[in-house]
């Protein structure tokens, strides 16, 4: 019983998808330590945009949305700034991009959740760039689509970034940080109501504003308590003796001379102090130049 030619095309066609299907399965998990951190799609827009747009992209992919207050996030968002843009610079393909914030992640984790210290974190750096360059090895950590000279840079890279700095990161992560808030207290001081036995500030040592608000009402609360006081002192008054006016029934001629004698008694009073104290002056002035002659 013979083969059909339709069914040997059918059969090579299937074979051939299986194959292709296989190559991406193994690509698949060849590359799946780049896509542990970020996505394909994610790495692709990074790479599409400046400094500024990497930064506000990872702010949403990573949802620090408070960097600008809390230390933490800022120190993590510059740390991944500045690691994309470094393996950007150095032309990773976005494979190799994603396997370098991967790699970036899993140290932060060890150092944060599992609270690594330096030699167990450089330990599994180790682990994680063994079998890099080397062909069907037993070890390896995922990490195969880096080249050897790759892996030097990165290793370089953590080393003057993450490893240098380790405690200052181990401080960020562990210790307690207490909250500052920052103020002043200011004490303000009332304006002295009308009533008081003290006169209200000059317009002109204070801000027209504050004049204007407080201190221009004084006058009139001043001339009401004035009203009120004369209403007062006219009720106490009795009511069977009006006011009687000293001037009533004086002619203009009869004030004009008396004003002519006040001012007659106070010019004469005080040209005779005057006299006396020229006399006084000329005595001692005397005194002095007898003593000169004497002399």
């Amino acid at each position: 019983m013979g083969v059909r030619r339709g069914d040997l095309e059918d059969y090579t066609c299937t074979y051939k998808q299986l194959l292709v299907q296989e190559e991406e399965n193994i690509t698949k998990e060849e590359d799946a330590m780049a896509w542990k951190f970020l996505s394909l799609p994610q790495i692709t827009s990074l790479l599409e945009q400046d400094v500024a747009g990497v930064q506000k992209s990872l702010e949403v992919f990573l949802n620090l949305k408070e960097h600008k207050t809390i230390l933490k996030e800022a120190v993590l968002l510059d740390y991944y700034v500045s690691g994309f843009c470094w393996a950007k610079a150095l032309g990773f393909t976005p494979v190799q991009l994603g396997g370098f914030l991967t790699l970036l992640n899993l140290l932060l984790e060890n150092l944060d959740s599992q609270q690594m210290m330096l030699e167990e974190n450089i330990q599994e750096l180790g682990s994680a760039v063994a079998g890099i360059g080397q062909c069907n090895t037993e070890q390896s950590g995922g990490f195969e689509f880096f080249t050897v000279d790759q892996a030097k840079a990165i290793i370089n890279y953590l080393k003057i970034s993450l490893f240098q700095h380790y405690a200052l990161y181990q401080y960020l992560f562990h210790s307690p940080r207490e909250e500052l808030v920052l103020g002043a207290e200011n004490f303000v001081e009332v304006v002295k109501p009308a009533d008081s036995p003290f006169p209200a500030p000059l317009e002109e040592g204070l801000p027209y504003d504050i004049y204007s608000k407080f201190i221009a009402l004084i006058p009139a609360a001043e001339d009401a308590t004035k009203k009120s006081a004369e209403v007062t002192s006219s009720e106490l008054e009795p009511e069977g003796e009006p006011t009687v006016d000293p001037l009533e029934g004086c002619t203009m001629e009869d004030v004009k001379s008396i004003l002519d004698e006040l001012t007659g008694d106070m010019i004469c009073n005080l040209q005779m102090e005057f006299n006396e104290k020229l006399r006084t002056q000329e005595d001692a002035i005397s005194v002095r130049i007898d003593k000169l002659k004497k002399a």
